[in-house]
């Protein structure tokens, strides 16, 4: 198993534990792979919830940029209902499961067909 595949495992494991979502693993794979080498890394595979600066990061690169989401509240009020319901205790919020989620959130799994 690639270290790749590991982590798919661990983020499918997680939406499961955390969420009770049993994981398109496709689609799963698919952003895993869009987060490239940011997963392998400590502090960019996460997400941090309470830092301003990273949610607008996560709005500007991933929802209009790789979405193709226009702008507006919609974005700001989606990333924070993905994030209340992965869990505001949860320190470990995986980059690749935020953006999963946010994926499934907006309806926008036609971007990794």
């Amino acid at each position: 198993m690639s270290k790749r595949d590991e982590m798919i495992a661990k983020y499918a494991a997680d939406l499961k534990e955390k969420l009770g979502v049993d994981a398109d693993l496709d689609l799963l794979t698919k952003v895993t792979i869009g987060c490239g080498p940011s997963i392998y890394n400590k502090d960019s595979s996460t997400v941090s919830g309470g830092s301003e600066s990273e949610l607008e990061t996560v709005k500007n690169n991933f929802l209009i940029k790789k979405l193709g989401l226009s702008d507006g509240p919609a974005l700001m009020e989606g990333i924070k209902k993905v994030l209340e319901d992965y869990g505001t205790s949860n320190r470990n919020k995986y980059r690749a499961v935020v953006y999963y989620l946010l994926t499934k959130h907006f309806s926008k799994e036609e971007v990794y067909s």
